[in-house]
């Protein structure tokens, strides 16, 4: 985050959405507030608190995304909930609190992940030695065990001297090793003992495990598994990973990062809006309100890792406002907000940048899809042209649902060539106009007779 100044953040962006630009900025400038806050003495640190943003704008142009990838891009724990999932206590509906809950466990997921890979070196190195062991001499059942005597094909006199035998062991040990760092033994199956996994109650929407409830304090099952050597070999790393890692240290980094770096996207804000001092579903909407203020506010939530505050976490909320106003939030969770962006409806220009521009274009996507089967798939600028003027009028004439259009679009003129491509081997495939225009007139046609259905 360091390195990272406000217009790199929006060239990092870049990359992956198209246009949006005071979105963008507003979001790259909070970023640099946090490394900036971090530099500041710890008396003036605990005053400064971030700056929440309220982004309005249509659905499909680029919200979600922007939020998503503004986490990816600080490996900063993310959560994405939708106002509509929560209600007021005492209503049928998810508790608020689960939030932050949830965000937690994302952090506690990414820092484990993070504390699994430095390990990793080590672990797989312990886990190849027991892998080794289980296969020269596998766990015993009661009723048939098996000797290495039974194992190497062979019997042995109870005469025979231990010194004969650990030097057995010891090369069939290395023999078996060999044949496991060469990928000579991978589909041979073998028996390990496994952990079962605890049993879990679903409470407010969230599984919590027994064993979690209990403090540990059930014992351990397990059982065993017949598995190949390839599968053996993953559960093993993680078994010793597991052992490795100082998961106290895991708790206490996760929990930091929650409350310092936490960034957690509201969507549908707007649903939730609606007039002050109304009846029914307007007081549901208020209440839901009141219930956000407090987190977004800055409190602390108790969860199975502790405590654990929320003053410091990022929250962005996103809503189209198409029906119901920003002013019909309620005055305090509007002032929780103080930077509001409006991101503006996609142009047949910025669909047409779309197919191709971002790193994880659309049309990217099909041709790396279609090259599996030898398909080299290509379009002309009138293609692109065409299939951009389509997804604007189709989202003019009915929902404008933004960017996800293309994906609708896309699909149905693909359909032929992803059903039947690679069925007569390599082929290059060119869309043109032509092409767009033959296999979507049906959809638009369809799109026009709607228009005059009344």
């Amino acid at each position: 985050m360091a390195e990272l100044t406000p217009r790199q953040i929006v060239r990092e962006l870049d990359r992956y959405i198209v246009g949006q630009d005071e979105a963008k900025r507003a979001v790259a400038i909070a970023l640099r507030n946090r490394y900036r806050r971090s530099k500041v003495d710890d008396a003036m640190r605990e005053e400064i608190s971030p700056k929440n943003i309220l982004m309005i704008g249509p659905t499909g142009v680029g919200k979600t995304e922007i939020a998503r990838r503004l986490a990816k891009l600080v490996s900063a724990p993310f959560i994405k909930v939708e106002a509509t999932k929560f209600t007021e206590v005492g209503y049928v509906g998810r508790d608020v609190e689960s939030i932050v809950r949830d965000l937690v466990e994302n952090s506690i997921r990414m820092v484990r992940e993070e504390h699994t890979a430095r390990v990793a070196p080590r672990a797989r190195v312990i886990a190849e030695d027991r892998l080794v062991t289980l296969l020269v001499n596998p766990p015993k059942k009661p009723s048939n065990s098996f000797s290495l005597d039974y194992l190497l094909g062979r019997a042995k006199s109870p005469e025979t001297p231990a010194k004969e035998e650990n030097a057995e062991l010891a090369d069939e040990r290395e023999r078996l090793r060999q044949q496991l760092m060469k990928g000579e033994i991978e589909d041979r199956e073998l028996e390990i003992e496994v952990e079962e996994a605890a049993p879990s109650l679903e409470v407010g929407g969230s599984a919590i495990s027994l064993g979690d409830m209990m403090g540990n304090m059930m014992p351990k099952k397990t059982k065993l598994r017949r598995v190949k050597v390839k599968e053996a070999r993953k559960i093993l790393e993680q078994e010793e990973a597991d052992k490795l890692i100082d998961q106290d240290a895991v708790q206490e980094e996760a929990i930091r990062r929650a409350e310092q770096d936490g960034i957690v996207f509201i969507d549908e804000i707007d649903k939730i809006a609606g007039r002050r001092g109304g009846s029914g579903p307007d007081v549901s909407r208020e209440g839901v309100q009141r219930d956000i203020l407090p987190i977004v506010e800055g409190c602390t939530v108790n969860t199975k890792y502790g405590p654990v505050k929320t003053d410091h976490m990022l929250f962005i909320a996103a809503g189209a406002f198409h029906v119901a106003k920003v002013t019909d939030l309620i005055p305090e969770l509007q002032g929780r907000f103080p930077v509001q962006v409006n991101l503006k409806p996609l142009t047949e220009e910025d669909f047409r940048r779309i197919l191709t521009q971002p790193e994880n274009a659309l049309i990217k996507q099909y041709q790396a899809l279609m090259a599996v089967d030898d398909v080299e798939l290509s379009f002309t600028p009138d293609a692109l042209d065409e299939m951009a003027h389509i997804a604007v009028e189709m989202n003019d004439s009915r929902e404008n649902i933004g960017a996800r259009r293309l994906h609708t679009l896309i699909e149905e003129l693909l359909d032929e060539v992803a059903f039947s491509g690679g069925e007569n081997g390599p082929e290059k495939i060119e869309i043109d106009g032509k092409y767009v225009r033959e296999h979507l007139s049906h959809t638009v046609q369809q799109f026009d007779v709607s228009k005059q259905i009344i």
